[in-house]
């Protein structure tokens, strides 16, 4: 039997944030973190492999900042990562070698 566990209050910040990114937008990790005054990028990333609000927090609009999509449910590869690269793409994000142009894509909050 799995137990659901409860998010705690640094998740659902993280996640009330990431629901205010518009379709067709990112941020990144760094950004996020940022946002919601914390320093660590990797934690907001540790947040999101946990979010249990799929689709209503949309938390494949959140990426790397070296351009790329970033891990998805706690994958940098293989069907998970595919499935987020395919939801971007399936949004209108545009990737050039790998990478998305964060100067148009980003959303600013």
């Amino acid at each position: 039997m799995k137990v659901e566990r409860k998010p705690t209050t640094f998740e659902m910040k993280v996640y009330n944030a990431v629901e205010k990114i518009p379709r067709g937008t990112v941020v990144t990790y760094r950004e996020l973190a940022i946002y919601i005054g914390v320093a660590s990028a990797r934690a907001v990333g540790q947040a999101l492999k946990r979010n249990p609000f799929v689709p209503s927090v949309p938390c494949h609009r959140v990426v790397s900042s070296n351009e790329k999509v970033g891990g998805f449910f706690g994958s940098s590869f293989g069907p998970q990562w595919d499935k987020k690269r395919a939801m971007l793409e399936n949004e209108g994000i545009e990737f050039s070698n790998g990478r998305i142009d964060l100067k148009k894509f980003t959303h600013r909050f």
